[in-house]
């Protein structure tokens, strides 16, 4: 007779059940080539955006809304990606913008490309820990190298010389974007309106976009202060001054100025009928003193989070006066910010010294089929507007996401005075960098550094691609002016021959914060991705545990009946 083998019948180990049968658990080297191709195949999605020939994407939902668009993250948002190893590059591409606000298709691109060049290593068996320890030591060499050797420092130029630089850099960002054509114009108004910011902090929120449908892009204008479309208004507006172009005077509000309704349920008993008369009167007494207490304020215009009623907008406009009602909170705070007037929750004991703001001038003007409250000349003014117009509202859309890029790389610009080529310059420099620091390396690592270098040339290869250019004729080009002793490290693409050319002496600029936030952000995407080798999904648990829920509740139902048929009986 056989014997019996410790822990098992006949010699057989008993298998071990950890997880619910139908569980689906992929895991080992087709699991991580399968995350990697699902993560390029993304990448492919967004790749032909990249650069000033980008081609853009149309995305509509099943609500019908219609996005035209050639930004990375917009795009990346949009796309309703299912896939958990491919969300994490719409992760890095939102982190990027909101960061740094542009480089949002280079990151993904730049992620996609380190994975492609990982996959026939890990395909041979290669430990992933072995290619991500690499690409770690790889990313901290390029961007030391970017951060100490190849950026220039803006803060010893004079003050004109940094506006101009920082209008470069904008007009780089707006390069592929839909506005391109008008990107001088557009740079010059998005410097402005940063420099019109408060240095220390830079808020964003303290910039309004207004967009007005209509009229040309060359006849979106920035207003040095606050403007914000006009709002609902009651009979007599119409009679009211329009414009005070000698200066001022505000009052900012939370009040409601009009006649109210009693609360509900609220009661009164009268025991004389004349008394009700005397109540009336009270009412329209109240709204009146708070109406007069705001003329003896000194204000010239006045504005209210809550509704301005006829009544109140008639007795303004016979004293010479402009009100607005439900006006924006924001748009409020932006006007309270700038002209230096304190929002008043009461009308009661008002101190025009203190709570009461101040311009220079006030109009309001038609821009299209609207009416805009223009407030200019602030003497606080550390906030701006601008006014964009254009022909379609998704034009208009797509306008207002490249001045947001625009506005945050000027941002960047000014925090971290530090630019570098764009045009693919900098990462044509950088993987020769790499591929000469993987020569002093021994044993694998090298082999790994070095396809890191190899991923780096991706982005001047997609813009000739997405140029219409011949992309290994115009990199071997670029390698061969790079591989110069000197004189040769600041040449990219050049879009408009599909040649190559000095981008720095170009003007072809971008913050140092951009490259090497993308870089970080690429870096670890990849990281992580390669470090996942095995993926749990059950759902058949799911579904039974959906099932039970109902189950549950049906046993409930003739429970509950029973019992109240009992109830009823007795």
């Amino acid at each position: 007779m056989a014997s019996l083998a410790p822990g098992g019948y006949m010699g057989l180990q008993p298998q071990i059940i950890l997880l619910r049968e139908g569980t689906d658990s992929s895991q080992g080297i087709p699991q991580l080539v399968s995350n990697i191709n699902a993560c390029v195949a993304v990448v492919d999605a967004v790749r032909t955006t990249l650069g000033p020939r980008g081609m853009d994407k149309l995305v509509y939902d099943e609500r019908g809304s219609t996005t035209i668009s050639n930004d990375g993250a917009t795009i990346m948002k949009l796309l309703d990606i299912v896939h958990p190893a491919a969300k994490l590059l719409v992760d890095i591409s939102k982190s990027q913008d909101s960061e740094v606000g542009d480089g949002t298709t280079t990151v993904v691109v730049l992620a996609g490309e380190l994975l492609k060049e990982a996959k026939p290593f890990v395909e041979e068996a290669v430990h992933p820990q072995s290619l991500v320890a690499a690409y770690r030591k790889a990313c901290k060499v390029a961007t030391d190298f970017i951060q100490k050797d190849f950026s220039v420092t803006l803060k010893d130029l004079s003050e004109k010389e940094k506006q101009d630089v920082l209008h470069k850099c904008a007009m780089t960002s707006l390069n592929s974007k839909l506005i391109a054509g008008e990107k001088d114009f557009f740079a010059r108004m998005v410097v402005d309106a940063v420099a019109k910011l408060d240095q220390e902090t830079l808020d964003l929120k303290m910039i309004g976009v207004k967009k007005v449908v209509g009229g040309t892009l060359r006849e979106s204008f920035l207003v040095d202060g606050v403007a914000f479309k006009k709002t609902f208004s009651y009979a007599g507006f119409e009679q009211q001054p329009k414009s005070f172009p000698d200066g001022c005077k505000i009052l900012l509000l939370n009040v409601e100025l009009e006649l109210k309704s009693e609360k509900e349920n609220a009661e009164i008993r009268l025991k004389d009928p004349s008394q009700y008369q005397e109540i009336v009167e009270a009412e329209w007494q109240i709204i009146y003193e708070k109406l007069d207490k705001c003329v003896k304020s000194g204000a010239n215009v006045v504005l209210s989070r809550l509704a301005i009623g006829d009544l109140a907008t008639q007795y303004f406009a016979d004293r010479g006066m402009f009100c607005a009602g439900r006006v924006p909170e924001d748009d409020m705070s932006r006007v309270s910010f700038a002209t230096g007037g304190m929002v008043q929750s009461t009308v009661n004991n008002l101190n025009p010294d203190k709570v009461l703001g101040q311009c220079a001038s006030f109009e309001e003007r038609q821009v299209g089929n609207d009416r805009f409250n223009l407030f200019t000349g602030c003497p606080r003014a550390k906030t701006a507007t601008i006014v964009l117009r254009g022909g379609a509202e998704q034009f208009i859309e797509e306008a207002h996401r490249s001045m947001h890029d625009a506005i945050m790389i000027v941002r960047r610009a000014v925090k971290n005075a530090a630019i570098v080529p764009g045009g693919g310059a900098v990462d044509m420099e950088v993987s020769k960098v790499l591929r000469n620091f993987s020569r002093t390396l021994m044993g694998k690592e090298q082999l790994f550094i070095n396809a890191f270098a190899k991923a780096l040339e991706v982005i001047p290869r997609q813009l000739c691609d997405n140029a219409g250019f011949d992309s290994t004729e115009v990199l071997n080009k670029l390698r061969q002016k790079h591989a110069l002793a000197e004189g040769g490290q600041h040449f990219g693409v050049d879009i408009d021959t599909g040649g190559v050319i000095d981008t720095y002496s170009s003007f072809v600029w971008e913050p140092v914060i951009v490259k090497r936030n993308a870089l970080q952000a690429a870096t670890e995407a990849a990281c992580l991705i390669l470090s996942v080798d095995e993926t749990v999904r059950n759902p058949a648990s799911e579904q039974e545990q959906g099932m039970g829920r109902g189950r549950g509740m049906g046993r409930g139902m003739p429970m509950g009946g029973m019992g109240r048929g009992r109830g009823m009986r007795r």
